[in-house]
């Protein structure tokens, strides 16, 4: 009987050190998440949907703008989804989405590599 209470808080112990593990990092509550372009999005579709994003849709597209710190790559994905973060993270408050007509997903993996990063707004 001891024994296999013991083993029960073990493994009760072992459950809950892998779910702290595989748990996503929440800020106030809230999923970290991230507005990046889907891998199978075509690139006109990419770029007709960042230029509304940095133009009407008001999203800071000043770091992806040549010798700034997220031009490169300089790819059509890579700035599209820049600009898409930054509208998402910009607006999601307001009513603002991460859809941009299906071009986009969301991520919960920081998409910020080197220099450039990716703003999150709890």
């Amino acid at each position: 009987m001891a024994t296999t209470l013991i083993l029960l808080k073990l493994m009760v112990l072992m459950l809950l050190l892998f779910l702290s593990m595989s748990t996503p990092k929440t800020v106030y509550g809230e999923d970290e998440e991230w507005c990046i372009a889907d891998e199978q999005t075509p690139d006109g579709e990419l770029q007709a949907a960042m230029d509304w994003a940095c133009g009407r849709g008001g999203a800071d597209c000043s770091k992806i703008k040549e010798k700034q710190s997220c031009f490169l790559p300089n790819t059509v994905r890579s700035h599209a989804s820049f600009a898409f973060n930054s509208y998402y993270q910009k607006f999601k408050h307001a009513g603002g989405s991460c859809y941009f007509r299906g071009a986009s997903i969301i991520t919960q993996e920081d998409p910020s590599y080197g220099s450039c990063h990716y703003d999150f707004i709890p």
